[in-house]
């Protein structure tokens, strides 16, 4: 086996698994609602704990992008957000969806760019619920591989000079959070991990082989060996995406604000599952997310006020 054919094997093993059966009814579902799927994943925390009380969490890729000014706002800022519900057996299922074109995902996850959310997202377990084709479903796998080649390829300039593959992933994964702008609680990476800490053992050497990084393996120990201008290449190349990630995900922010569908929906199931209190959704407030907030706010706070 090859060095590229022993990480292609811990790939195309993990995305041929078979989700709870809503999660892949679901993704089905999705497919059909976006004109050009190409294809669809399932990844997330649904997908690590089976608990489908929660929010599932999906990367629906496309051909194309949507004419007019949400098209060229996609083209610019991937990727839209868009929350949906899915009705079975007498129980809705929920999902918060991620959309971007089949050619952006297989660029974002080489690193080329300055964003470090699709690569890093994508080292982690996913699934493969739906795909247009064979040869899409080849593309995938093959840019699911090309994520954790470049993730630890960044973890071996982030991480410790030498360690267990899990300090590796510790790193980066803090690394990767912080540059983001995500407030995660701390220990939040432990906890990815953990779920199958093998599992991360194999893909970091083999992720390794892979992209030539080079490395010693000493007992349960890797370090890695970059010549020197390699890794001070690496290592600017990790400093300009932690400079530019809090803006790059600000500037995100800001147009999820405005392009966020179903984003009343999914706000009102959130307040009631975290307070207990229903938001009844009106079509004024489903049409004016923004504006409908302090209202909305205001209500919350008073009626905790009596409680």
């Amino acid at each position: 086996m090859t060095k590229s054919q022993d990480l292609d094997r811990l790939i195309g093993a993990e995305l041929g698994v078979v989700p709870p059966a809503h999660a892949a009814a679901m993704g089905a579902d999705l497919a059909g609602r976006f004109s050009t799927a190409a294809a669809v994943l399932f990844y997330g925390s649904v997908l690590r704990t089976g608990d489908l009380d929660g929010v599932m969490d999906f990367y629906v890729l496309t051909r194309e992008t949507r004419p007019g000014l949400r098209g060229l706002a996609t083209r610019l800022l991937w990727p839209d957000v868009s929350y949906h519900e899915f009705e079975a057996d007498g129980r809705v299922y929920r999902a918060k969806v991620a959309t971007m074109t089949l050619a952006q995902f297989r660029r974002a996850v080489t690193g080329v760019g300055v964003d470090t959310t699709i690569w890093t997202r994508f080292v982690q377990p996913c699934a493969l619920v739906w795909s247009a084709d064979a040869a899409v479903a080849a593309q995938v796998r093959e840019a699911v591989a090309a994520a954790a080649i470049t993730a630890a390829r960044f973890a071996a300039v982030v991480g410790p000079e030498r360690g267990a593959p899990q300090a590796y992933w510790t790193a980066l994964f803090r690394q990767t959070y912080a540059a983001e702008f995500r407030v995660e609680a701390r220990g939040r990476e432990a906890q990815i991990i953990g779920v199958d800490p093998g599992r991360y053992d194999a893909v970091l050497p083999a992720a390794w082989e892979a992209g030539e990084v080079p490395f010693e393996q000493v007992g349960g120990e890797l370090q890695p060996t970059l010549p020197a201008a390699e890794h001070a290449r690496l290592l600017r190349a990790w400093r300009l995406r932690r400079s530019l990630g809090k803006p790059l995900n600000l500037a995100r922010l800001v147009k999820a604000a405005f392009t966020f569908e179903g984003a009343a929906r999914y706000a009102a199931w959130k307040i009631e599952r975290h307070t207990g209190l229903p938001v009844p959704l009106t079509p004024w407030r489903e049409r004016h997310v923004i504006l409908a907030s302090p209202g909305v706010f205001w209500r919350l706070w008073k009626a905790r006020r009596k409680a």
